[in-house]
This record gives structure tokens, C-alpha cells and sequence, in this order.
């Protein structure tokens, strides 16, 4: 993959320059996105993004690629109901094939209990613009053929919620779309260049080191995923966040189809079908802190096992492929963007499992705060200060994979 992105891809691989108005660390989805809106959206150009190895190397290339809305408190929906519209408009703004399809995601529940929350949350969904209906036992079956709705006799299908919006896109052509958009515009996009230090005057970030030399910078972008504590502590800056791996597989190809985005919230899994036909699994991300990209078989076992319960059919597969990406868990489960209290060292972090959901929606309001210096009112809610004014959003319910 490192070969293809660096020599196959058309886009121009630049060499640092000593200075530039905004450094942008990460080469992911976050920082690329971010780096083309602040060309396109507010004309400002002399912007860097450094990544350690090749773009979208990280949780970008490691997600599970599915595109929802439908959370349990306003500020989250709101949020991610415009990055879900903005990925329906994507191919048409950058002239990239994203394979972004329609699908809808079915929130399966398996207890009264869970009926009662699923509605409560329909309702909310519904009232902030995320079109999410209830549907019952008989609605699931027609409209996935191939669930069990015994759930394998021990976990019953009592009903539960549909997003029809939910979607999915290819992430390493997300990010290649905006690298292509930010460098035609001027961008520079420094690839294996590793960031190993920020650079100070007096209480102010200026800067990154890197093992290529010194970049000075108006604006320091932390977009980086996984050792996020890490970069904002050369910065002073405590983040309330713990590192997680999330461990997912794809099986060989499925030749009868699989139309939507199955989710159970007792379950704590998931299952959807790639475009080349593969069955693509994920579940909840492991509760042991770990920066480890390795795989388990652990999880390959136990997430099989949770899939069979909905999706007996998936027995006659094999698993082709298995990853982990990382997880950066906030205190309350929710985003953190804009301001850190450290002058000229911003952070879109955070993000969990919903990153690549993320991508458009948090690099348009990031380049818009630094353009701006104002943080727009769809992320102000998001802040970092919000843990010191007890304003928590807490959200853990959402992430299906807890």
C-alpha cells in the first residue's frame, strides 16, 4: 500500500519548508479534510500536513467505514447528520469516486428495556434531522431475509431502530480525495516525516520537530490518532482520553448480497458488506489501553461467535482478513475539538469509534476556527474546557461497540 500511495496515486509529494502559516500532524482523514476545506472554504494555502508514514496509514485505513447519525444526545447528532450530508455531496465537490452507497442501519434490541431506550432515541434522532424509524420483528425480516430472528434462540429480536441514512464509503479514497483537492490547491503533504516534538516561544506553541528538522508554524493541528496524549503533552496539554484497540475481519465473498448495516446493542457487534462482497465485522473496542495494531484471535472468536446469533449464514465463510485500529476514548465518549489553553496548539481528537464518520464535518468546523479564530456552534460544544465546567456529553450508550 505505502508502494501505491507513493508512486501510483497523481498527486505531488512535497519536501518541508521551514515555515508555514498552519502545520496540520496527520496524514489521516481529520488532518487531510481539514488542510483541503482551509484552501478551498477560506483561501489559505500555506498549509503543511506531516505524516509519519504514508496518508491514511493509520485509523483512517484501519475503520470499518460506516457513515450514521444516529445518537443519543443533540449536540452528536446535529454534528453528525451534516458530516453524513456532506459525504452524500463529497464525489460531486472533489470529482473522486468515494463508492459512498446508501445503505441504512438496522439497531437490533433485544430487551423491553432496550425497546424503550431505542424509541427515546428515534424520537431525538428524528427531532434533530437524523430520519430514523422503529420498525418490529416482521418489518426486520422483510426487510433483512437473512437474519435469525431468534437470535439463535438466546438473543430474541423484539424490534428495533432503522437510520435510513446510514452509509458507507471507501476510507483510503476519502482520504485520498481531500489530499488530492488540498495539494492541487497548493497544500504541501509531507509524507514519513515523523513529528517528534512541538516547539515553544514562552507559553506559546510555534512549531514541530520533526526528523527532517524544524518546521515553525503560525497554527500547530494535532489530528493525529492514537498517540494523541502523547503529541499534546509536549504541548502541557492533559487530555482526557484513554487509547483502545478495536479489532475487526472481513471474510471472503458473500455472492447473495447484503443490503444494510446490521448493529445489535446487546451484542455489541456489527456486520455490513464491503463492495467487492466480503462480509466486514466489527465489535466492541478491547477494555485493556493498548497502542497495538496486532490482531487477536480472542476477537476473531468472539466477535464470529456474536455475528452467528443474527447471521447464521455467516458459518459457510472464512475470515480473508483481520486489523486493528485505535480508539481514542474521551472521558464521556464524546469528541474533543477547538482550543487546548495553549495558545497556537489545536486538537480535533477524541473521536473513538466514530472518527471516519467525522471526516468532513470536523476538518470544515477545524478550518473554520482556524481561519476564524471563533470555534463554529456545531463543535463549540465539544471543547476541551467543557470536563473543567462540568458540561460532560456523555454519549457511551451511541457507540454500539462499547
Amino acid at each position: 500500500m505505502s508502494e501505491y500511495v507513493d508512486t501510483l496515486l497523481p498527486l505531488r509529494w512535497d519536501e518541508p519548508r521551514g515555515s508555514y502559516d498552519v502545520v496540520i500532524v496527520g496524514g489521516g482523514g481529520h488532518g487531510l479534510s481539514t488542510a483541503y476545506y482551509l484552501a478551498s472554504r477560506h483561501g489559505i494555502t500555506n498549509v503543511a500536513v506531516v505524516e509519519a508514514d504514508y496518508i491514511a496509514s493509520g485509523n483512517t485505513g484501519r475503520n470499518t467505514t460506516i457513515i450514521r447519525a444516529n445518537y443519543g444526545i443533540p449536540e452528536a447528532v446535529r454534528f453528525y447528520q451534516h458530516s453524513l450530508e456532506m459525504y452524500q455531496t463529497l464525489e460531486d465537490e472533489t470529482g473522486a469516486a468515494i463508492l459512498h452507497q446508501t445503505k441504512g442501519i438496522f439497531w437490533l434490541v433485544h430487551t423491553e428495556m432496550g425497546l424503550r431506550t431505542e424509541r427515546a432515541r428515534c424520537l431525538l434522532n428524528t427531532a434533530c434531522g437524523a430520519r430514523t424509524v422503529m420498525v418490529d420483528p416482521t418489518e426486520v425480516k422483510e426487510l433483512i431475509p437473512q437474519i435469525d430472528l431468534t437470535g439463535g434462540g438466546r438473543y430474541p429480536i423484539l424490534g428495533g431502530s432503522h437510520h435510513l441514512e446510514a452509509a458507507t464509503a471507501r476510507h483510503d479514497r476519502v482520504a485520498w480525495a481531500y489530499a488530492s483537492g488540498a495539494a492541487q490547491r497548493g497544500v504541501h503533504v509531507i509524507q514519513h516525516t515523523t513529528v517528534t516534538g512541538l516547539l515553544r516561544d514562552g507559553d506559546r506553541v510555534s512549531g514541530v520537530q520533526t526528523s527532517q528538522g524544524q518546521i515553525r508554524a503560525g497554527v500547530v493541528l494535532s489530528a493525529v490518532g492514537g498517540r494523541v496524549t502523547a503529541m499534546a503533552a509536549h504541548a502541557g496539554v492533559r487530555l482526557p482520553i484513554r487509547t483502545h484497540p478495536l479489532h475487526a475481519f472481513v471474510t471472503n465473498n458473500y455472492a447473495p448480497g447484503f443490503g444494510p448495516i446490521v448493529a445489535s446493542t446487546e451484542l455489541n457487534c456489527y456486520a455490513s458488506q464491503t463492495e467487492r462482497g466480503q462480509m466486514l465485522i466489527g465489535a466492541e473496542f478491547d477494555s485493556q489501553p493498548s497502542y497495538s495494531r496486532q490482531s487477536s484471535f480472542s476477537a476473531l472468536r468472539s466477535y464470529s461467535y456474536r455475528m452467528l446469533h443474527l447471521l447464521p449464514f455467516l458459518r459457510n465463510l472464512r475470515i480473508l482478513r483481520s486489523w486493528a485500529g485505535l480508539c481514542d476514548i474521551s472521558a464521556d465518549y464524546s469528541p474533543i475539538m477547538g482550543f487546548t489553553g495553549v495558545d497556537g496548539f489545536l486538537v480535533p481528537t477524541g473521536w473513538g469509534t466514530w472518527g471516519f464518520k467525522a471526516i468532513p464535518a470536523g476538518g470544515e468546523a477545524m478550518a473554520e476556527l482556524i481561519a476564524t479564530g471563533r470555534p463554529p456552534a456545531l463543535i463549540a460544544p465539544f471543547a476541551l474546557d467543557r470536563f473543567r465546567s462540568d458540561h460532560v456529553l456523555a454519549d457511551q450508550g451511541s457507540a454500539g461497540t462499547r
